[in-house]
């Protein structure tokens, strides 16, 4: 299948960095250095819910579907 160029959708790593990024934004003391940034992420990293990461794996094929519907337009949500 060809890759839709404005289709980010499809990379479920896409709705890792949103996940993160939501994550690194509620922290009481956000990350200032690159180091901090650095540790901060590993540890969002290492506290993501399994459930995420199993959610994101089994909707690939209903994106994927989705996509092809779309024409690989970005998917409303």
């Amino acid at each position: 299948m060809d890759w839709p160029a404005r289709s980010p959708d499809l990379n479920p790593i896409e709705h890792v960095w949103d996940f993160l990024g939501r994550r690194l934004a509620v922290r009481t003391l956000p990350p200032v250095t690159i180091r901090e940034l650095r540790l901060a992420l590993q540890d969002e990293w290492a506290a993501m819910p399994q459930q995420l990461i199993d959610t994101l794996i089994l909707s690939i094929g209903r994106r994927c579907e989705t996509c092809l519907a779309v024409r690989g337009d970005h998917i409303p949500y």
